[in-house]
This record gives C-alpha cells, sequence and structure tokens, in this order.
C-alpha cells in the first residue's frame, strides 16, 4: 500500500514538473517560475488584505450578532419561563376559585335542602295539626249527634206514633203512654247496639 502512495507521488511530481516545462515554453505564466515570487506575494497580499478585512470588520459585526441574539434569546427563555410560572399560578388560584365554587355551592345546595325539608315538615305537621283537629271536631259532632239522637229518635217516634194511632183510631192518645213505651224499645234497642 506504502509503495503504491510513494510510486503515486512519483507519477504525479514527474507530470507536474513535464506540465510546467511545456508550460514555460508555452507562454503559460501561472506555471513560468519566474513570476512565482510575484504571484505568491500577490497571494499572500490579497489573502492578507482578506484575513484583516474579516477580522475587524464583518467578522466583529458577526460575533456581535452571534452575541446579541444568545441573548435575546436567553431574555426570551426568562420571560417563557416567568410566564410559564405565571400560567401555573393563575391555573392553581382558578382551580382555588373552582373548589371554592363547588363547595360554596354544595353549602347553599345542602342549606336549600335543609330549608326545603323544614318547610316540609313544618307543612305537613300544620296539615297533620289541622286534620286531627278536623276529625276531633268531627268526632265531638258524632259524640253530640249520638248523644242528641236517641232523643230526636224517641221525639220523632212519639209523634209519629201519635199521628199514626190518631189516624187508626181516629181520637187522640195519650202523650205519655206513647212515650214510656218508644224509651222502653229504646232501650231495648240501645242494648242491642252498645252492649248494654
Amino acid at each position: 500500500m506504502l509503495v503504491k502512495k510513494t510510486l503515486f507521488s512519483i507519477f504525479l511530481y514527474c507530470t507536474l514538473i513535464k506540465t510546467a516545462l511545456s508550460a514555460e515554453s508555452g507562454g503559460m505564466p501561472q506555471l513560468d517560475p519566474e513570476f512565482w515570487f510575484s504571484q505568491i506575494f500577490w497571494l499572500i497580499f490579497t489573502f492578507g488584505l482578506l484575513f484583516f478585512i474579516l477580522s475587524k470588520f464583518i467578522l466583529p459585526n458577526i460575533s456581535s450578532n452571534l452575541e446579541n441574539r444568545k441573548s435575546q434569546i436567553l431574555e426570551n427563555i426568562e420571560k417563557a419561563e416567568e410566564q410559564r410560572q405565571e400560567s401555573e399560578n393563575k391555573i392553581k388560584e382558578f382551580d382555588k376559585i373552582i373548589y371554592e365554587s363547588k363547595v360554596q355551592a354544595k353549602n347553599i345546595l345542602n342549606e336549600a335542602k335543609k330549608k326545603i325539608s323544614e318547610d316540609i315538615n313544618n307543612k305537613k305537621k300544620l296539615l297533620e295539626d289541622k286534620i286531627n283537629s278536623e276529625i276531633k271536631s268531627v268526632e265531638n259532632e258524632i259524640n253530640e249527634l249520638r248523644k242528641r239522637s236517641p232523643e230526636t229518635i224517641n221525639q220523632i217516634a212519639i209523634s209519629t206514633s201519635s199521628d199514626l194511632l190518631k189516624q187508626l183510631i181516629g181520637a187522640d192518645v195519650n202523650q205519655s203512654n206513647i212515650s214510656a213505651i218508644v224509651e222502653d224499645l229504646s232501650k231495648k234497642e240501645k242494648g242491642k247496639y252498645y252492649g248494654v
């Protein structure tokens, strides 16, 4: 491998010398050794001037632009971090507000349920009291009717019996006799119904 590279280098060197010698005689000044020193001078001068212009004017501007961009990027990153932190704080605040609102709504709902339940219980109690008072009133009326009904029935029975007997016999019958008979019958019927 090394031998091949060495042979190739020798071949290339020989070809370049042959080309340089043929160019010298043919009129190519770039390859003429007489002009090489001036070409090297102008090459160094041109690249030196280019290096000077690049190092003093162009490269400082580029590096300052890069530094400005770097500082701008760092500032943007800091701002983005601050805004991210603010966003997280806002999210925490909103979560807290939402939680407090839910708790408050739950409390209001529980209070409303309690109030409605109390109202229903109060109305139920009032209704039950009213129904009980109506029942008592009706029971009292029924008891009074029960107490008065035998007398009323007896009076009706006496007057009806008296009228019937009057129509049958054609004469007035003694009310006290009819009254005694009706009372006796009524006591028997009362014993039948009331277990007396």
